[in-house]
């Protein structure tokens, strides 16, 4: 067993255990799953050490003989930092709920438990099938999540989100399917050496509907507009912990698809559908900045800055450059780490005021200067200001668009505009003005716990704003693989006058 291993292990042995604690022991159960999450953060650790180039803590063995199923799981540059943010966040949420959940707290910790499990699985998963279980996996915990411990649109939310995530994944499944029985196989390295090598040929209206097949799955998740309505409800009805971790790893398992099955194993259709998925992107950029201006609700604002936000990683993967690439992964990164403290502080501002309205707040700033302190620093990061980490992800997409086209990247950087419009708005009518009585009396400045869980992501904002070469080299390498893979087999004319010129430089490496 490597570390890999154990840092599935840990989770589910956790889930486990919260479930045979007994219900009464609510502090033991609390204390149980920090324990747990912890120790799978330290563990998870050790990864990042670890990883270099390539595969690394690889494990292969046989779990079902027919059809041919392996438990293959190992990691690389792409997924090692994205599986290190899933067990970094875990313990976070275990401490911001400490007090929130008062109700089935058995339960609520358990599948907390249970959704780290599936987000670091599908994060690991080498095997196309094993990937599909954790991506199933992890959408069980969330739904009841929302469900049982949302607001009062819970059950709505947790539906919805429930079917637009089911939707994608029977035609994911599909295409795994028609994989399978091409093949015979599931591992995913032995499909790409098939790809590469000319032994799996797919015509070009197969790669196209095996494409899109997996690009609708991954889009819903990601979300990329126009198939991002469900997320606005889910976050404003799921409690605080469900909120950071639906915004700072959930949707990141649609990012991560993109880049680790769509762009390498349908090079071709990837290209040819570059061009509009690309204006998708931009249009969600705006858009989302646009609807988030003008809301009166704090969680659905940051909500919609997530559809902002991550129509610049999309931006970015389809950018087929380097830069734009590794600038879409890291951006993944940074909007875990600053949106999920975003909802964390969101979270802070409810359990006081028990309201979620802009309106009920104003003057914040006078009885709780270190909240509004760290909100400032956290709005910063969120608009990308220079030392702080959003500004080195949106640096890098939109340099990187440029170079594929650079009407892209002026469309995009408006992008950048809105969001400090709209978030420093928000910052102004929350914090500053005179304080009401309600505000006063009900809103106080962070105690010791919140502390314990909002400075982590505080001091991970200034590092990776400020150190960026602690995560990009290994980033860099795992980037400049699935760049190679789009390279072979590429069948499809593309459209547009700067993938041209890269269609052409294919052709010459050919």
């Amino acid at each position: 067993m490597n570390l890999l291993d154990l840092v599935l292990l840990l989770p589910l042995v956790g889930f486990l255990a919260g479930l045979v604690l007994p219900r009464a022991s609510e502090h033991l159960i609390r204390v149980s799953a920090l324990v747990f999450s912890l120790v799978t953060f330290g563990v998870s650790v050790g990864l990042g050490f670890g990883v270099r180039a390539g595969e690394q803590f690889v494990t292969d063995v046989p779990w079902i003989r027919s059809p041919n199923i392996h438990y293959h799981v190992s990691v690389d540059g792409l997924s090692v930092w994205l599986i290190i943010l899933s067990t970094f966040l875990t313990p976070i949420c275990v401490a911001i709920s400490w007090k929130y959940i008062q109700s089935r707290v058995k339960e609520f910790y358990a599948f907390l438990l249970l959704l780290e499990l599936g987000l670091v699985g599908v994060f690991a998963a080498q095997d196309l099938f094993l990937f599909y279980v954790f991506w199933e996996i992890s959408l069980v915990p969330m739904y009841f999540l929302i469900g049982i411990w949302g607001h009062e649109r819970r059950i709505y939310a947790a539906v919805k989100f429930f079917l637009y995530t089911m939707a994608g994944s029977m035609l994911m499944l599909a295409a795994i399917i028609f994989l399978y029985n091409r093949t015979g196989t599931f591992d995913y390295p032995g499909l790409m050496e098939m790809l590469s090598s000319g032994r799996l040929s797919l015509s070009g209206g197969e790669q196209m509907l095996l494409f899109l097949a997996f690009f609708i799955a991954f889009a819903i998740k990601v979300p990329l507009f126009p198939l991002h309505t469900w997320l606005p409800d889910a976050h404003v009805e799921a409690p605080t912990a469900g909120s950071v971790m639906l915004a700072s790893v959930m949707l990141k398992m649609g990012c991560y698809g993109l880049v680790r099955f769509c762009l390498p194993m349908f090079p071709g259709a990837a290209r040819s559908c570059a061009p509009w998925i690309a204006v998708l992107a931009i249009i969600g950029i705006i858009y989302g900045a646009l609807v988030a201006m003008v809301q009166p609700n704090m969680k659905k604002l940051v909500a919609y800055s997530s559809v902002s936000h991550l129509g610049f990683v999309v931006l970015g993967i389809f950018s087929f450059t380097q830069i734009g690439l590794d600038g879409a992964v890291y951006q993944m990164l940074n909007h875990g780490i600053s949106t999920g403290a975003l909802f964390i502080l969101v979270g802070y501002l409810y359990e006081r005021r028990h309201s979620l309205f802009i309106k009920d707040f104003g003057g914040v700033a006078t009885p709780a200067p270190w909240l509004s302190a760290i909100f400032l620093v956290t709005t910063l990061a969120s608009i990308g200001l220079p030392i702080l980490n959003n500004f080195v992800g949106e640096f890098m997409v939109l340099q990187g668009s440029a170079q594929a086209n650079y009407t892209w990247t002026v469309f995009a950087a408006l992008g950048v505009i809105l969001s400090a419009c709209y978030m420093l708005w928000l910052y102004q009518r929350v914090f500053y003005g005179a304080a009401g009585q309600e505000v006063s009396s009900h809103v106080h400045d962070l105690s010791a716990r919140e502390f314990a869980g909002i400075i982590p992501l505080v001091v991970m904002m200034v590092w990776m704003g400020v150190y960026s070469q602690s995560f990009l080299p290994p980033v860099s390498v795992a980037d400049g693989r699935v760049l190679d893979q789009t390279k072979v087999n590429v069948r499809f004319q593309v459209k547009t006058p700067a993938l041209k010129s890269q269609t052409a430089e294919v052709a010459r490496v050919r």
